[in-house]
């Protein structure tokens, strides 16, 4: 007979034993003893409910110090779950002190809303942002008890970041506290002002707040009115952070001492409002019909003010069940309109979102609720640190290239190495949640071609690559430029024309400026017979504009969206590409993709503005009769016949002239042709027969 395998059970009063001779005189570095850490953060636990392996992984947060193959060990006495909860706390804490560090050093802008979804993000099981919370406030209260120096930072981080978690979870008792003891700190004279204001303790206020509570529920009972009925003495946090925003005085403030009412209809919420004008005294100035009247982002109650025999103000606030979760859960959450301002969520809000709700279930329902295989959720974002404590948000998968591009473009340029937590690793590095990125940067040069290459993998996000592109078509441009200005010059010299102004001649042969001219010269789509031409005095014709138009329906575009099929795209009027055209692709609302030149001034544009709808795309393999609409633009000696012998082009290359317009200017006829090509190789055989033709100075793709 074999016997069965014991597994590992978690259990916290085993761990407390087994822990007390390690932590044994020994601190952590606030001051605070580590057994008394750990004993104070049970407690904490122990309010919000019962679970064994958040117990366990309380007393365990500081094992490492003193076992040395802690997982191992953790692992055989506790089990596997109790191991996760010990790491990810053991990170959470890392970070903070990592981040604070930083921001210390640097005097970096503090970043809550992103050190939030970090957070959040690093956490394989979500039930360790509870650990993190007790952690904090345990922490808190052993500055209250100590008077230890190193409390204001402490409390500064604390309503930056963990403050509004509880409040997101709906933790109110541990909110509270966090959020009173760190304006203790901050706030020193302002807390100690309001306590005395208050001129009660909070167990009076609360006593107040329960006599109130059962006061109403008799007289709605007595109405036969079914309600749920709570109140709560208003923080002193709450009561500083309203006198600052509204600019008030104390004794300006009614809803220190607040109730809120649920029921089941709209009607109830009027009666209930009626039977408490008949027992209370209500301050007429203060009310407001919520329901009526919502708030712009859909928050609805009823809020009055009532005194009680004494002249102390209560509000009350009147809602329905529905009202209340739309308030707690919906757009309107406490949360949104008080932190963010109701301002629009940023990339990664809508996976905090998920870990949020899906905590809030641990909560309620800890003993029903199954555990995911992945509780953290996946999230299609990493957060990463700059070694200033700056987060960094980035797409899965993303390397130290994609994060030196996302703090600045021109450090994605001169990025030669980088450091990972202090440890040099390649630049085709994924980068994971929770790490800090240093970048080792050259003073001068560009990026690596090799970058561009999917198989390397060193470039994970679209607007990287983007980026790339955009300096080396940069680079391209300058030595096209470049070589155009020197060719230029010296066909100039050639002729004894050295005198001419190049932005009259760049006019003249139809370029906007003289960098395109040059570029056309680098590019051979201007010949020395057609600048000799341009270059000669001018002979000036009085000849009325001639507009000629043709319409005609392009055909489809022969186009494949990289990794979709069967996608809706169209070519740009804008740039017309054609194959082998390099090309990019702009999600439009409503019309597919649009699909541009990678050298459109508009899709540079696009790329700049809203990169992320930027998509790759390529050609696709054309059909027999597949054409493709593309613009002509013609500068020559004006002359008769020059119409028909420029169409004869298009006849003798079998090209359908889809429209044309043409106009004199001071004796030079400028046309813009549009022609449907089967491909790039026929268009150039088209240009290069255009500028043998007689009068014409320079003929090249509109």
């Amino acid at each position: 007979m074999t016997e069965t395998m014991q597994l590992p059970v978690a259990n916290w009063k085993l761990a407390r034993t087994l822990v007390e001779p390690m932590y044994l005189d020994k601190k952590l570095y606030t001051g605070e003893p580590r057994l008394e850490h750990a004993d104070g953060m049970v407690e904490i636990l122990k309010t919000i409910g019962s679970d064994e392996e958040l117990f366990t992984a309380a007393y365990l947060f500081s094992v490492e110090d003193f076992v040395d193959d802690k997982d191992e060990w953790i692992t055989k006495t506790f089990g596997k779950s109790v191991l996760q909860l010990v790491n990810d706390l053991q990170n959470l804490m890392a970070l903070s002190k990592r981040a604070r560090a930083n921001n210390k050093e640097s005097g970096a802008a503090y970043q809550p809303e992103a050190l939030r979804r970090m957070l959040l993000a690093m956490c394989h099981d979500l039930r360790v942002v509870l650990l993190r919370l007790a952690s904090r406030l345990q922490t808190l209260r052993w500055f209250v008890k100590s008077g230890a120096s190193g409390a204001e930072e402490y409390g500064r981080e604390t309503l930056a970041l963990y403050s509004p978690l509880a409040n997101r979870l709906g933790i109110w008792q541990i909110k509270w506290e966090l959020e009173d003891l760190s304006l203790r700190f901050t706030e020193p004279a302002m807390y100690a002002e309001i306590s005395r204001e208050l001129d009660e303790t909070r167990e009076q206020r609360l006593e107040f707040m329960r006599d109130c509570v059962e006061n109403c529920k008799i007289f709605l009972k007595a109405a036969g009115i079914e309600a749920d009925v709570s109140g709560r003495p208003k923080h002193i946090y709450s009561i500083w952070k309203k006198m600052v925003r509204k600019n008030l005085r104390f004794d300006q403030l009614f809803d220190i001492r607040a109730m809120r009412i649920i029921v089941d209809s709209v009607e109830r919420c009027y009666e209930v409002l009626s039977i408490i004008q008949e027992h209370f005294t209500v301050l007429g100035k203060e009310y407001d019909d919520y329901i009526a009247n919502p708030k712009p982002n859909g928050y609805q109650s009823l809020h009055t003010v009532v005194t009680d025999a004494s002249g102390r103000p209560v509000e009350i606030q009147i809602r329905t069940r529905a009202m209340h979760d739309f308030a707690e859960l919906g757009v309107a959450a406490h949360w949104r309109y008080k932190e963010t301002g109701n301002s629009n969520k940023s990339k990664g809000a809508d996976a905090e979102e998920q870990r949020v709700a899906w905590l809030r279930q641990i909560l309620a329902w800890r003993s029903d609720v199954d555990m995911p295989e992945k509780p953290g959720l996946e999230d299609d974002h990493v957060y990463a640190l700059t070694p200033q404590g700056r987060v960094v948000e980035l797409q899965s998968g993303a390397t130290p290239i994609d994060f030196a591009y996302a703090v600045h473009t021109q450090l994605g340029h001169r990025c030669r190495g980088a450091k990972v937590n202090g440890v040099m690793v390649p630049l085709n590095t994924k980068l994971q949640t929770g790490q800090t990125v240093e970048i080792t940067a050259a003073k001068t040069g560009g990026p690596s071609r090799d970058w561009l290459n999917p198989e390397l993998g060193f470039a994970a996000s679209a607007r990287t690559r983007t980026k790339v592109r955009q300096w080396f078509n940069a680079q391209t441009l300058a030595e096209q430029v470049a070589g155009g200005r020197e060719r230029l010059d010296k066909e100039l010299a050639r002729l004894g024309k050295t005198a001419v102004k190049l932005e009259d001649l760049a006019r003249r042969l139809g370029y906007d400026s003289v960098d395109d001219l040059c570029v056309a010269v680098a590019k051979e789509e201007l010949g020395s017979k057609a600048i000799e031409q341009a270059v000669q005095p001018q002979v000036e014709t009085v000849q009325e504009p001639e507009v000629i138009v043709h319409n005609a329906k392009s055909s489809k575009s022969n186009v494949l969206v990289v990794g979709i099929d069967s996608l809706m795209t169209q070519l740009a009027r804008c740039c017309h590409p054609a194959p082998p055209d390099e090309i990019v692709g702009f999600v439009t609302r409503g019309r597919g993709v649009t699909i541009h030149r990678i050298d459109c001034p508009n899709a540079r544009s696009l790329s700049q503005n809203e990169h992320e709808r930027m998509i790759e795309v390529s050609w696709g393999t054309p059909s027999v009769d597949a054409v493709y609409p593309v613009d002509l633009y013609v500068v020559a000696r004006d002359r008769m016949g020059l119409i028909k012998d420029i169409t004869e082009v298009f006849m003798r290359e079998k090209q359908n002239l889809i429209g044309m317009n043409t106009c004199n200017v001071k004796g030079d006829a400028h046309m813009r042709f549009s022609i449907e090509i089967r491909s790039s190789q026929e268009l150039n055989r088209t240009l290069t027969a255009l500028r043998e033709i007689k009068g014409v100075m320079s003929a090249r793709r509109a």
